[in-house]
């Protein structure tokens, strides 16, 4: 499990972790237990059998779209809803069997990219405060789809290239390492070759906050300030340049919230996905359920 965990954050793939911290018997998971569950509702593990499976693809999305980490309680004849202890959720367990569980959900959401052009000191200097932060560097590469943010320090060496390659991959935070002198002519020359207003208007140059930075640990931090106070604002609006570039989807961006229904038979809410037993028009937790409506249409 950990090592499908630690591929799963190489790749940029978004996922919850659910561990079973407690459980009550009757019940088939035992402490300990672990699944991962990715955004289309697969779940890789054992954390209880299909009952408790259906319940945890659901919060576990929930948390996906949240971020927050959540305890998930499975109680039998209690009421769902968030619990009296912040943070924690209870759900009601329908199974004639009855049993207990208690899981701690963790969303584990990809660091944001930040692609680096060049490899000044300046760049160097960002690559190393970049995983501190949460911020998941690209030394020396241009910017492409699903990168957060661009910093083109080159010191003058393709700067149009990199800035135009930023603005088309949509980047919300784009800078450009250069004197005031410096990125006025590169903005300049951007606007010669057909960039839009509100293109230029996004790349800030010169990059980073205003803090008296001298050092090029200084303008890094000034830099990683500024992606830091972009990242916590709302997101930017769409496509920049004159001309629409293709944006295909990073896989890093959280999954969209899943579809939620009612099983007809024991009153659960469930999260509608590829691995979710239908009849056509309604869902249901477990193949038993499905079963038992099917028996009571005949």
């Amino acid at each position: 499990m950990t090592r499908t965990a630690a591929q799963l954050e190489e790749a940029g793939v978004p996922f919850v972790e659910a561990t079973v911290v407690r459980c009550a018997a009757p019940t088939s998971a035992r402490p300990g237990d672990r699944a991962i569950v990715l955004g289309d509702g697969t779940i890789d593990g054992f954390v209880g059998g299909s009952c408790a499976d259906a319940t945890v693809r659901l919060q576990a999305l929930r948390a996906l779209e949240t971020g927050e980490p959540v305890l998930l309680r499975i109680l039998p004849g209690a009421q769902d809803g968030p619990s009296a202890e912040p943070g924690s959720v209870v759900v009601a367990n329908p199974c004639l069997s009855g049993g207990a569980l208690e899981l701690f959900l963790e969303p584990r959401l990809p660091a944001p990219r930040v692609a680096i052009a060049g490899r000044s000191p300046v760049a160097e200097a960002l690559a190393d405060l970049c995983p501190p932060l949460g911020l998941r560097p690209r030394l020396g590469e241009r910017a492409r789809p699903g990168d957060f943010a661009a910093v083109v320090a080159s010191l003058g060496h393709g700067d149009e290239d990199a800035l135009r390659a930023a603005l088309e991959a949509g980047c919300e935070y784009v800078g450009l390492v250069a004197s005031r002198r410096r990125g006025a002519a590169v903005l300049a020359a951007l606007r010669d070759e057909g960039a839009g207003a509100a293109a230029l208007e996004r790349v800030r140059t010169p990059a980073g906050l205003a803090i008296g930075a001298r050092t090029h640990a200084e303008i890094a931090l000034a830099i990683l300030a500024e992606i830091v106070a972009a990242r916590r604002a709302a997101p930017a609006p769409g496509p920049l340049l004159a001309v629409t570039p293709v944006r295909p989807a990073a896989p890093a961006a959280t999954p969209a919230a899943a579809r939620e229904a009612v099983d007809p038979v024991c009153g659960m809410t469930v999260a509608v996905g590829p691995h979710t037993p239908t009849d056509g028009e309604h869902a249901f937790c477990c193949e038993g359920c499905r079963e038992a409506w099917r028996a009571r249409a005949r």
